[in-house]
């Protein structure tokens, strides 16, 4: 494996940080996991916009503008021989002294892994997931806002580790008005009287890629689409639902809390958009 670091590619076992990088003492960073597909990046574009947004909103300078950093991934994808994976692109801080001023930060660190990913066994894309509401809360975002994909995930870890310890596959979690804000790691979808809703990033859901992706695809069936605030009661009576993320791609989920969606099989929307995300990608 060659991971890219700051302009030079290092072997896995040559590849290091330093111990003083706030990205590593203090979450200070941002992040983006993109995927490619017979060796093209998917929505490259969109991820790199992104990542300049996060950035720019917690006053990161890249030091890269972004086309060099588009073809920073490209050429690490082609240096590790892969048709099909993911790509962690990573900017942090930097290194600096002990203590929260990134004023101490001279130099952000660029870091790009190249590898393979598999959030969810073959069975979940045929049989669906069971999913629980998690008791954590996500972070509000008049606290720190959910557009900002930063690499302190704490939060979401914690209400995976809810999911886990309670036998399900993934946690959902709620805002603090008690709205559907996202999943641990993906966005959720409900199909309802023939149309498809999400919860708005305002309730606390960031703002997906493969989210947007799935809102077009669907657009193109003849589909309504609409972002509503959204309750576990909505969950529990849908037709249908599922979710989306770079890693999980589109994911059928046939019960939250024990209780049954519909027949508690994937439904045939979901089965419909699956397919051609599958397409597109490919």
């Amino acid at each position: 494996m060659q991971i890219y670091i700051d302009g030079e590619f290092f072997s896995e076992q040559e590849a290091k940080v330093s111990v003083f990088d706030h990205g590593l003492l203090y979450g200070d960073g941002v992040f983006e996991g993109i995927r490619f597909y017979n060796g093209k990046i998917f929505c490259c574009e969109e991820h790199l916009e992104r990542l300049y947004h996060s950035a720019r909103a917690i006053l990161l300078e890249i030091p890269l503008d972004v086309e060099e950093m588009k073809q920073a991934v490209e050429e690490t994808v082609r240096r590790n021989q892969l048709s099909d994976g993911y790509v962690r692109l990573i900017v942090t801080r930097g290194k600096g002294s002990l203590g929260l001023n990134p004023s101490s930060c001279p130099k952000p660190t660029v870091i790009i892994i190249a590898s393979t990913i598999a959030l969810y066994p073959k069975e979940a894309y045929e049989k669906g997931l069971a999913v629980i509401t998690c008791a954590t809360r996500r972070v509000a975002p008049g606290a720190f806002s959910p557009m900002i994909k930063s690499l302190n995930y704490l939060n979401n870890i914690m209400a995976r580790l809810e999911a886990l310890h309670a036998g399900a596959e993934e946690g959902l979690m709620l805002n603090e008005q008690g709205f559907i804000a996202e999943c641990t790691a993906d966005n959720i979808f409900i199909l309802k009287k023939g149309i498809l809703q999400t919860p708005s990033t305002s309730c606390g859901a960031l703002a997906g890629i493969s989210r947007a992706v799935a809102m077009r695809l669907a657009l193109d069936m003849g589909l309504e689409v609409k972002e509503v605030p959204m309750t576990c009661y909505d969950v529990y009576t849908a037709e249908e639902c599922f979710l989306t993320g770079t890693a999980a791609e589109i994911v059928p989920v046939v019960s939250l809390d024990r209780r049954k969606i519909s027949s508690g099989q994937p439904g045939r929307i979901t089965k419909r958009l699956m397919e051609r995300f599958r397409t597109l990608t490919h």
